[in-house]
């Protein structure tokens, strides 16, 4: 597929938390567990995240089938910024990058997600997707 049309999504969320707990809900599997790629049908049936760079992290859910989420880090700068691939096999081969910056606030920090390679048939629902995994972030921390 063509570079030029694949999308790029940007997600702002605010957090009454500090950095470092925002952060660490993204790379501790206890916590992970109970938001990320989670659905309300769905279970978590597996967590396996190694946060290095270089470190692979996969994270499995039972919805009616398992459907596999899996990258690897690039980068992880704790608690400001984490940049990792990205990809569900399941539906499709491509691997995309998503970036995390996260800022400190007067009232906790600020995440911006950015996802880099979206396919332009998945960019609705990946963006819905994030909107709705990051509003989970919330209550899990």
């Amino acid at each position: 597929m063509n570079t030029e049309s694949k999308k790029k999504l940007v997600i702002r969320h605010a957090y009454p938390f500090t950095v470092e707990e925002v952060f660490d809900a993204w790379i501790v599997p206890a916590t992970a567990r109970k938001w990320l790629f989670a659905t309300p049908t769905g279970e978590l049936i597996r967590v396996d995240i190694d946060a290095r760079v270089g470190g692979k992290w996969t994270i499995t859910r039972r919805d009616g089938e398992d459907i596999d989420h899996v990258g690897e880090y690039l980068e992880v700068d704790r608690p400001r910024r984490l940049v990792f691939s990205f990809g569900v096999p399941r539906f499709s081969d491509e691997m995309t990058i998503v970036k995390l910056d996260i800022v400190p606030t007067t009232d906790g920090c600020e995440l911006t997600l950015t996802h880099e390679d979206v396919l332009p048939d998945w960019a609705d629902q990946t963006e819905q997707g994030w909107s709705m995994l990051l509003e989970g972030l919330g209550a899990a921390v």
